[in-house]
C-alpha cells in the first residue's frame, strides 16, 4: 500500500487518508481525480475498514466504471471487480432488481431506452386521436421534464397549469404510462424515480442499503441531478461517509436536469464535510492551461480554482478565422494531413464544436483529403435499426409483457401480418387486461382468418420455445439461435450496399455478445440487456486511427494530443439561447472550458466570418469568448457585444437579410434590412451603401456590408464565395433593384 500512496501528490494524498465522514474533492480537469477515486477504495481495503461489496462507487458513463474496475483488478487483483462499481442508472437497475416487487415493480421489468420511449409517446398520442406535431414536439418535452422533476401527470398538470395544451399534454402523459406498467417497462428516468420512491417509502430496504454501503463514492458529483442527490444522501444515511469528486467548472449539462448548485452547496448540506482541491494537471501543457484559466475566470458561480503544471508551455493556441466554413475546415484538413506526412496519427485529432450542425464542412472536406474520420453524436451501434430488432427479441424473451418489443419485431422479418392484425391484438389485450404476446397465444380467440390465426400462433410457438431455451443457454449461443431460427438475415438480405452493411452489423453484434459473456461468464440475458440499454455514448469510442469530429458534450472526460474547437461565434458559441450574462452564458463558458481542457500539446481556436446554417448564409461576429481571451490569442478585442446583441441574434437566425461588418469594424453595428438604405442605379467611389444589393461579373450576386476610407473600398458578402474587399471605383459592379 505505501508504494500505492508513493504514486500520489500531496493534493491527491489528502482526501485518499481521509476515510471518515462527507469528503469535497474539487478535482480540476486533469487532475487525477480518477487516481484518487481508485487510490482511496484500495486504501479503505487494506486498511480493513469495509470489503469491495460495502463499497458503493458510483460514476456517470460504463466507460468510467469499466476503467474504474481495471484501475482496482491492478491493485488489488480480482478483489478489486466490485459488483457496486458502477453507473447510476446500472446501481438503481440492480437495487429494483431485488427489491422493486416492494413498490409494485416486477423484477423482471424491461428498460426503454429514448427510442422506445418516443414510441410509446407516439402510441399514446395516436390512441388519444391527436394528429398535431408541434404536439407531440411540446408532449416529448413535457414528459421529459416531469421525469426530471419526479413529477406524476397529475401534479405536473397542476404545477405548469399556465402551459399551453397542458391538459392534453397530461392525457398523453397518462397514457404514457399505463403503457409503461402493461409493458412491465421502466424508461431511464423510471429506474431514479422508482429506486427513490422505494428508498422514502420502504424504511427495511433503506436500512439495509444504508448499512450494506459502509462507502459512497460519487464522481462526477457536478453532473447529478435533484433526484440523484436525494438518492445518493438516502444511501449515505447510515454510516455518513459521502466522498464526492467533481468539478464545477465542468458542469455543462444543466439543460439535462444537472444541477450545478449540488456541488456548490455541498458543503452547507453536509457542515462538517471537509473540502480539497486537485490543481494539478497532468494532462495539458501551460500555455493550453493559461487559456483555460484566462476564460473560466469570468464566471462567478464557482469555487476558486487555478489549473497549474510543471509541464513547459508548449506551442502556444492558434486562433484562426476563415472567410466560410469551408475555408475553416480546409484550413484544419490541410494541419492535420502535413502532421500525418509527418508522423503523426489521425486519431492524434479531434474536431470539437458546439452544435452537431457544423460537421457537414469537415466531412466534406476530409473526404476530398482522404483523412479518415468518425462523427460521433449520430447513431450508435445499439441504435441502428438491425440491431434494435434483435435487442427487441431478446426484450420480449426477457419479459413477456413488453409490447413495444413484440410490436416491433412481430413482422420482422415478414410474417404477412399486418397492420390491422396487430390493431385486433391491441383491441384484444386492452379489453381483458393481457399482453400482445398473450393475444398471440389466444389467437383462436380473434375475428381473424384461419391463416392470420396460424401465423400468429407460429410466431407465439417460436417466442415460446426462446423463452424456454433461455432458461438454461448462454447469451451468445441465445443470440445465434435467434437470429437463425427467426431467419433474421433474410430481413436485410436485399443485395444492396445498405442491406450487406446491415448483415455486417448483426456479425458485430455477436461478436458484442461474445465479448460480453467472455467477461460475464455467470451473467444472463437479464445482465446484458441491462449493460447494453444503459450505455453511453462515449462507451463506442474505440481506438482505431480516425480523427474525432465530435460535439463538446460528447468527449468530455477524453483527451486528444491536438484539438480544433470550431465555430467560435455568437450565436453558435454561446448558444443564442444563451442571452446577458446569467447562468446560462456561464453554462456556455464552462463548455468553452471542457473543450479547452481536452487538448494535450496544441490547440486550435477557428470561426468563419460568413457561415451556411439552418438553410441560409449570414455574416458572424466573433464569439465574445475569443473577446475574453484576446490576450492570450493575440487578437485585438474588436467589438461591442451588448446594445447590438439582440439584432445580431436575428440576423444570424432568421432571413430578413439583415448583415454586420466583418471582424474588423470597431463599436457598435448599425443593422438595417435591405430595402431600408437607398439604392443608386449606378456604381462610384461614393454611390454604394451598407445593405445594398449587388452583382459582381466573377462572384455573383452579393450584398454591400461596409463602406470605408470615404466610400472608395467596400465589403462585399458573396453567396458561396465569401466576403471580399474591393475597389468601389474599379470594381466591375452592377447595383440590383
Amino acid at each position: 500500500m505505501n508504494t500505492l500512496l508513493e504514486k500520489l501528490n500531496e493534493e491527491q494524498l489528502k482526501p485518499v487518508l481521509d476515510t471518515e465522514g462527507a469528503v469535497l474533492v474539487l478535482a480540476g480537469a486533469g487532475s487525477g481525480k480518477t487516481r484518487v477515486l481508485t487510490s482511496r477504495i484500495a486504501y479503505i481495503i487494506s486498511e480493513r475498514k469495509a470489503e469491495i461489496s460495502q463499497i458503493l462507487a458510483i460514476t456517470f458513463t460504463n466507460k468510467a466504471a469499466g476503467e474504474m474496475k481495471e484501475r482496482l483488478t491492478g491493485m488489488l487483483g480480482e478483489g478489486g471487480n466490485g459488483k457496486w462499481i458502477c453507473t447510476i442508472h446500472s446501481m438503481c437497475v440492480k437495487i429494483l432488481r431485488e427489491f422493486g416487487d416492494r413498490i409494485g415493480v416486477k423484477t423482471n421489468f424491461s428498460i426503454y431506452s429514448e427510442t422506445e420511449r418516443n414510441n410509446i409517446i407516439k402510441k399514446s398520442f395516436r390512441e388519444l386521436d391527436y394528429d398535431d406535431e408541434r404536439l407531440l414536439k411540446s408532449v416529448k418535452y413535457h414528459i421529459g421534464n416531469a421525469k426530471m422533476l419526479g413529477l406524476d401527470p397529475d401534479r405536473y398538470g397542476r404545477k405548469f397549469a399556465f402551459e399551453r395544451n397542458i391538459d392534453d399534454v397530461v392525457l398523453i402523459y397518462e397514457k404514457y404510462e399505463k403503457h409503461l406498467q402493461e409493458n412491465n417497462a421502466l424508461d431511464f428516468d423510471d429506474l431514479l424515480l422508482k429506486t427513490l420512491r422505494l428508498l422514502r417509502h420502504d424504511k427495511e430496504t433503506l436500512e439495509y442499503l444504508s448499512d450494506k454501503f459502509k462507502y459512497v463514492l460519487v464522481d462526477e458529483f457536478q453532473d447529478t441531478n435533484a433526484v440523484q442527490y436525494d438518492i445518493i444522501k438516502l444511501l449515505a444515511s447510515g454510516h455518513g461517509n459521502l466522498f464526492a469528486v467533481g468539478d464545477d467548472d465542468q458542469s455543462i449539462y444543466g439543460w439535462r436536469g444537472a444541477e450545478i448548485k449540488n456541488i456548490l452547496t455541498f458543503d452547507k448540506d453536509f457542515p462538517q464535510a471537509k473540502v480539497y482541491k486537485l490543481e494539478r494537471n497532468y494532462r495539458s501543457t501551460g500555455s493550453i492551461l493559461s487559456l483555460a484559466n484566462s476564460i473560466i475566470k469570468h464566471n462567478s458561480a464557482r469555487h476558486g480554482k487555478t489549473l497549474w503544471t510543471q509541464a513547459e508551455d508548449g506551442e502556444k493556441p492558434v486562433y484562426y478565422q476563415a472567410d466560410e466554413e469551408a475555408g475553416e475546415a480546409l484550413y484544419t484538413a490541410r494541419i492535420i494531413s502535413d502532421a500525418v506526412a509527418r508522423g503523426a496519427k489521425y486519431s492524434d485529432y479531434a474536431v470539437l464544436m458546439r452544435i452537431n450542425a457544423l460537421t457537414r464542412s469537415y466531412e466534406q472536406e476530409f473526404t476530398k483529403y482522404g483523412i479518415p474520420y468518425r462523427v460521433f453524436g449520430g447513431f450508435r451501434f445499439f441504435e441502428r435499426k438491425e440491431v434494435k430488432d434483435i435487442l427487441a427479441y431478446l426484450r420480449l424473451i426477457s419479459n413477456s409483457f413488453d409490447s413495444e418489443a413484440l410490436e416491433r419485431i412481430i413482422n420482422v422479418p415478414k410474417r404477412g401480418i399486418g397492420g390491422k392484425t396487430v390493431e385486433l391484438m391491441s383491441g384484444y389485450a386492452q379489453s381483458t387486461g393481457l399482453t400482445m404476446y398473450d393475444a398471440c397465444l389466444d389467437a383462436e380467440e380473434l375475428p381473424l382468418t384461419r391463416g392470420a390465426k396460424d401465423k400468429l400462433k407460429n410466431f407465439a410457438e417460436l417466442i415460446k420455445g426462446f423463452i424456454i431455451s433461455s432458461l438454461s443457454t448462454p447469451v451468445n449461443e441465445l443470440v445465434r439461435e435467434v437470429i437463425a431460427l427467426a431467419d433474421l438475415r433474410s430481413a436485410y438480405d436485399d443485395g444492396t450496399d445498405e442491406g450487406d452493411g446491415k448483415l455486417a452489423n448483426l456479425d458485430e453484434f455477436i461478436a458484442s455478445v461474445d465479448d460480453f459473456v467472455r467477461l460475464n461468464p455467470q451473467a444472463g440475458l437479464d445482465e446484458y440487456l441491462n449493460q447494453v440499454t444503459l450505455s453511453s455514448d462515449t462507451d463506442d469510442m474505440d481506438t482505431s486511427d480516425y480523427v474525432t469530429l465530435a460535439t463538446i458534450h460528447s468527449v468530455k472526460g477524453l483527451e486528444f494530443p491536438c484539438v480544433f474547437i470550431c465555430g467560435l461565434e455568437e450565436g453558435i458559441m454561446p448558444s443564442s439561447r444563451a442571452e446577458g450574462e446569467g447562468a446560462g452564458l456561464e453554462e456556455e463558458r464552462r463548455l468553452m472550458y471542457v473543450a479547452i481542457t481536452r487538448a494535450e500539446k496544441q490547440l486550435y481556436i477557428t470561426r468563419s466570418k460568413s457561415r451556411y446554417l439552418y438553410g441560409h448564409r449570414d455574416l458572424t461576429k466573433p464569439s465574445k469568448f475569443i473577446n475574453e481571451l484576446a490576450s492570450e490569442l493575440g487578437v485585438k478585442n474588436t467589438y461591442d457585444y451588448g446594445g447590438e446583441r439582440r439584432a445580431y441574434n436575428r440576423a444570424l437566425y432568421s432571413s430578413d437579410d439583415g448583415y454586420e461588418s466583418d471582424f474588423e469594424v470597431k463599436g457598435n453595428v448599425s443593422f438595417k434590412p435591405a430595402f431600408a438604405s437607398p439604392k443608386p442605379k449606378t456604381g462610384g467611389a461614393s454611390h454604394y451603401a451598407v445593405g445594398m444589393r449587388v452583382r459582381h461579373a466573377k462572384f455573383g450576386n452579393g450584398m454591400v456590408i461596409a463602406v470605408k476610407n470615404g466610400g472608395t473600398v467596400i465589403n462585399v458578402a458573396f453567396e458561396g464565395h465569401g466576403i471580399k474587399e474591393l475597389s468601389a471605383s474599379i470594381a466591375p459592379l452592377e447595383i440590383l433593384n
